[in-house]
């Protein structure tokens, strides 16, 4: 997985035309730390309530351009067997074919195409998402939350996260209807994302 120094060339040739402070002392290549990260989702119940889990194991890497947020991209790696809903016999059920084929599709990938600043802290990243080998686009809205270096010497940047998908667009169709009407699984996935990365030692 090759992030590091890899730009697009579109990108690149787009500046960033909102205004806001100057970041620039942050560009540079930094690795997501799971440890402080976190990757959930929400999906619709039986029709009146939300059943949340999250990915526990996973790998990222950003390249942030703090003068050109244009420029600035993101990978992501899934462990697709890592899928935690506090419940084994639902879990177990997620990693089977009816859902994401856990054995024959181990990772959920996402890659960054574009990157545009909306705001001062406001920022939105078009990717590409690819789950058991179907890939469609996908727009996530970030809010930079900070930078500091922690007791460690270790600098760190915070990202909080939203995107919205529909499962069935990748395959996940598995549903069952309701005796009262309606379906047992909503086909709306609500991601979020609380983003902690170290910067890359060189």
């Amino acid at each position: 997985m090759s992030l590091f120094h890899r730009k697009s060339t579109a990108a690149a040739a787009t500046a960033a035309t909102v205004s806001g402070p100057d970041l620039s002392h942050l560009t540079g290549d930094y690795t997501v730390d799971p440890a402080h990260s976190r990757l959930g989702f929400t999906v619709r119940h039986a029709m009146v309530t939300n059943v949340r889990g999250e990915f526990t194991d996973y790998e990222g890497r950003l390249h942030l351009d703090g003068g050109n947020p244009a420029a600035s991209s993101a990978e992501l790696v899934i462990k697709v067997a890592s899928v935690d809903t506090k419940n084994e016999q639902r879990d177990g059920h997620l990693r089977t074919g009816d859902f994401f084929a856990a054995e024959s599709h181990p990772e959920i990938t996402f890659r960054s195409t574009r990157t545009e600043r909306l705001d001062s802290d406001s920022y939105r990243m078009t990717g590409e998402l690819t789950i058991k080998s179907v890939t469609r686009p996908v727009v996530l809205d970030l809010e930079f939350t900070g930078t500091a270096t922690d007791p460690y010497g270790i600098e760190r940047v915070g990202f909080e996260g939203s995107a919205t998908v529909d499962r069935t667009d990748f395959g996940l169709t598995y549903n069952a209807a309701l005796e009262t009407g309606g379906v047992l699984i909503g086909e709306r996935v609500k991601l979020s994302f609380d983003i902690s990365a170290v910067r890359a030692q060189a």
